[in-house]
């Protein structure tokens, strides 16, 4: 097994260049550029002696003919707009270079990771989890073009979709970038995920009184919108009396209707989420959350309703996968690792549910990803490399 960390970097650099913005890159799924990259790493998978074929959701499949068994190890090549050049693309190429090794590893890549027209598409639609009543009612979250329109424009019409053959794989491996600042933080090179969190996502919706700013006394006033801030202040209170050490929650919007300077807002509509690895945190947050939505319409003279919006299920990574990346990791980088969980989603958490899965992270400069700022260092780049291919090894001898 060798690998060659100067190509597996030029081939970072060059997929750098489809779609490139300032130093990231704005690759939309099934834009333009998106499928030029995509034919571009079908050629670099035939090259290295895979056979290589794009399926009818967008997804590429590069089968090994070395006799098994396999691994199977991916990510995805689209991008968020504007936005980083390592994000999924790092996982693609390090399999790619996992196969070029001389490795048993067929090489994946999942189309719409990062949602443009829905939910990890790609890789439901790999694990059987997609059916064609949801890709009929898809469509881009920012233009508006439906997700069969977009495979038809894309060349992808009339192919099939490719399933998981699940007695191929011994296990589904994928590299990322942390998307955070614990690794840089303590001066560490590896992070071993432990498992993927979940998100529980909620509506919250409050109906007051629409009235006049300027008439209505503040005795009288039915605020939606103050019911919702005081709610969401509670909220933030309480929380960190029952979550775990790796919780987070977030307001991602706040709708204040009709949102005029000179009206009583008379709905508010909340979108709030919340992350954790342990299901029991998620599922005690709940009744918290429910708790304070209670006390809420208690104390108002409004009404908050709670609606759950998708309630995920964490994906805990396969404990031998998670020991022979870490027994790479101290080979490679002694006391340079870490185990850790993953707070974003990744498609890893959908092969999960057909195989043995586990992630691997490197360190992100800044913490930052989603920007076009987005970087890691090469040295990390190639160390990361290593250390997978060890991995690897590993996996398949065990």
């Amino acid at each position: 097994m060798t690998v060659d960390t100067d190509r597996f970097l030029a081939d970072l650099h060059t997929l750098r260049g489809f779609g490139a913005f300032k130093t990231g890159v704005h690759r939309p799924t099934f834009s333009e550029v998106d499928m030029r990259a995509r034919h571009w790493f079908v050629d670099r998978l035939r090259e290295e002696g895979l056979e290589a074929e794009i399926d009818g959701i967008g997804n590429i499949l590069g089968r090994n003919p070395k006799s098994g068994p396999h691994l199977l190890a991916g990510s995805h090549l689209e991008s968020q707009n504007e936005a980083g050049w390592l994000d999924g693309a790092l996982g693609c190429v390090a399999a790619l270079h996992l196969a070029a090794s001389g490795l048993p590893v067929d090489v994946a890549v999942f189309a719409d990771e990062e949602g443009h027209y829905g939910s990890f598409i790609g890789s439901r639609s790999f694990t059987g989890l997609l059916e064609e009543e949801e890709i009929d009612r898809l469509a881009n979250r920012y233009h508006g073009k439906t997700l069969r329109e977009a495979i038809r424009d894309a060349g992808l019409e009339g192919r099939p979709r490719l399933a998981v053959e699940r007695d191929r794989y011994k296990a589904f491996l994928e590299m990322h970038i942390e998307q955070g600042r614990q690794l840089e933080g303590q001066g560490l090179k590896i992070g071993v995920v432990t498992g993927i969190v979940a998100i529980w996502q909620w509506k919250i919706t409050i109906e007051g009184q629409q009235n006049h700013a300027g008439t209505t006394t503040m005795a009288e006033r039915r605020d939606a919108g103050l019911a919702a801030v005081r709610l969401l202040a509670a909220i933030d209170q309480e929380f960190p009396r029952h979550c775990g050490e790796r919780t987070v929650w977030t307001t991602g919007r706040i709708a204040l209707s009709p949102g005029a300077p000179s009206i009583i807002p008379g709905r508010a509509e909340i979108l709030f989420q919340y992350r954790d690895v342990d299901i029991e945190v998620l599922r005690r947050l709940e009744g918290v959350l429910r708790r304070c939505v209670a006390e809420s319409n208690r104390r108002e003279r409004t009404l908050a309703t709670l609606e759950a919006l998708s309630l995920s299920t964490p994906a805990v990574s396969d404990a031998g996968l998670q020991e022979a990346l870490a027994e790479a990791a101290e080979a490679l980088v002694p006391g340079g690792w870490q185990r850790m969980p993953s707070g974003a989603g990744h498609d890893a958490q959908y092969l999960a549910r057909v195989m043995p899965a586990a992630m691997m992270f490197v360190p992100s400069i800044n913490g930052i990803s989603h920007h076009w700022t987005e970087d890691t260092s090469e040295e990390d780049l190639a160390t990361g490399m290593r250390v997978l291919a060890e991995g690897a090894r590993r996996v398949l001898a065990g």
